[in-house]
């Protein structure tokens, strides 16, 4: 995780900015019971309570303890509770075992929390100039941290919640579920010409100087002439798939995507249910074609929303049947801007064909900085865009999202391209 030139902002600003995006944590646990927040359904994902006090950890180690003179930790067990895998900062509670802690409570993680807000807060406040350069650049990048977790905590808690028989939804709608019967229109092929293009992180104009390390340095590529599609592949589009046996065809499958879909008899995407399903019935639901669970619980599947929960090998899968592919990372960031392109971010993550690697010139950096990114750069595969779970301008065209090809817990979907 790094940081470029920070934003030129003053400490009340920050200061704003720090209560808008610790609120948005607690907000978004706010629909959760207690036994919720504390369950953990994978090794992969965390429980709720964890992640409300790991971003804790991270501004009362990375900022107070090193900056705000004569601080006294809220409790000095939870150094090592709330690690995650800082090596640099001694040993940690093994990960898949964060859903055991069921102490300390909900409530003291939230005490917790407010004990290390009011700290920050007047850390900020007292801060002169000098100070303030110092610790605004950490700050903000804390900030971005917790953003990162904030979508984490609802793609891990959906997972956990879609795990229970119940399928209870993690919001309820405001509307009936209701089977609309629009569908989206084919998609159109954008072409592009490529060329050698800039890609990697720019500062904007609009002061928007942070990014992560792994973004950096912007560098040229050469690309091919390709066309890339102006829609995501939706709903309706992979039920196609689907009913042509595409789970049931190895010619369309990557070798190890074929070994996962006959290992997890794999069907579908990972949250719809098919009409056979029992779990149906008692959401009281139609049995006349896919239901998909979601955020909102159990709603009839919508054939023009952008398709998700797919693996990587299942959008390679797609691209495949589709007489297509996925586009390279450094395709998706040229063609972001192309006139005509629709549904960029906010929608689903896209998988890329890109390998998670360093840009050349690459060079984490030092202090506990350096390992967040670059040793994760093996045997991962590059999404870019952003989700329904990202918060609003968490994001920018160089982000670089990773996770390996067999995840399909997160919002995560297909756009395609194609060579000319």
């Amino acid at each position: 995780m790094s940081f470029l030139r920070p934003m030129a902002q003053g400490a009340y600003t920050l200061r704003l900015r720090f209560a808008e995006v610790r609120a948005h944590s607690v907000g978004l646990a706010a629909p959760l019971s207690p036994e919720d927040q504390c369950i953990q359904s994978m090794p992969d994902a965390s429980p709720t309570k964890w992640h409300l006090a790991h971003t804790t950890w991270f501004f009362e180690t990375v900022l107070l303890q090193m900056h705000s003179t004569g601080y006294q930790p809220f409790d000095a067990r939870f150094h090592f509770l709330f690690n995650s895998y800082y090596e640099a900062l001694g040993p940690r509670h093994p990960r898949p075992q964060r859903g055991l802690l069921t102490r300390p409570s909900i409530d003291e993680v939230h005490a917790y929390r407010q004990h290390v807000d009011a700290s920050v807060m007047a850390l900020l406040e007292g801060a002169d100039d000098a100070l303030l350069r110092t610790i605004e650049p950490i700050v903000v990048l804390g900030l971005h941290h917790e953003q990162q977790h904030q979508e984490l905590l609802v793609t891990d808690i959906l997972h956990a919640l879609s795990c229970n028989p119940l399928l209870p939804a993690y919001r309820p709608a405001n509307g009936p579920a209701l089977r609309l019967a629009s569908v989206a229109a084919p998609a159109r092929w954008l072409r592009q010409e490529g060329g050698v293009v800039e890609v990697g992180f720019q500062s904007s104009d609009e002061g928007n100087d942070f990014a992560f390390d792994n973004e950096t340095p912007r560098h040229s590529v050469l690309l091919r002439p390709f066309e890339i599609a102006d829609r995501l592949v939706t709903c309706g589009d992979y039920a196609q798939f689907i009913a042509d046996g595409g789970y049931q065809r190895p010619d369309f499958w990557l070798s190890d995507g074929w070994a996962a879909v006959k290992a997890n008899d794999l069907r579908a995407p990972a949250y719809w249910l098919s009409p056979d399903d029992p779990r149906i019935a008692q959401h009281g639901a139609s049995t006349a074609g896919w239901q998909v669970f979601g955020l909102n619980g159990v709603r009839p599947m919508e054939p023009e929303a952008p398709v998700s929960q797919l693996s990587f090998y299942e959008a390679s899968a797609y691209a495949e049947w589709a007489g297509a592919r996925l586009p390279t990372e450094f395709e998706w960031e040229a063609a972001i801007d192309t006139p005509g392109m629709a549904q960029a971010t906010g929608h689903v993550w896209q998988w890329t064909r890109s390998s998670y690697d360093p840009y050349p010139g690459f060079r984490p950096l030092p202090g506990i900085a350096a390992e967040y990114n670059g040793k994760f750069m093996v045997g991962q595969l590059i999404l870019r865009g952003g989700s329904v779970a990202t918060p609003q301008g968490h994001t920018r065209p160089s982000y670089r999202n990773f996770f390996p090809p067999a995840a399909r817990w997160q919002f995560t979907g297909v756009r395609l391209a194609r060579d000319i």
